[in-house]
């Protein structure tokens, strides 16, 4: 009898995320932590991404005038991030 190898693991956990209903909870986090890749450094130097609430990224901007230039650029950073996860993952981004 052979042993289960990567695969089925990989299967297997697969399965598990999918029936806990976690997938979309890791790619959210995935953002979180790919803000910086996705959207550049200046950006994220001025920014802290916060949550998700119903498709509804929240983030700190730490400069007003900053906060102003990122509301122009909401519609390509959402298009930026939804291509790097290559899934609709955020449907708006709420600059704070």
């Amino acid at each position: 009898m052979s042993k289960p190898g990567p695969k089925w693991l990989q299967s297997a956990l697969a399965t598990v995320v999918q029936e806990l209903g976690l997938g979309l909870k890791i790619q959210q986090s995935k953002v979180l932590d790919d803000w910086p890749v996705i959207v550049g450094e200046q950006i994220a130097n001025v920014t802290v991404v916060e949550r998700f609430d119903a498709g509804k990224l929240f983030v700190h901007v730490t400069k007003s005038t900053w906060r102003n230039e990122l509301i122009f650029l909401k519609g390509d950073l959402i298009a930026k991030i939804n291509k790097h996860m290559n899934e609709e993952i955020v449907k708006d981004i709420i600059f704070r």
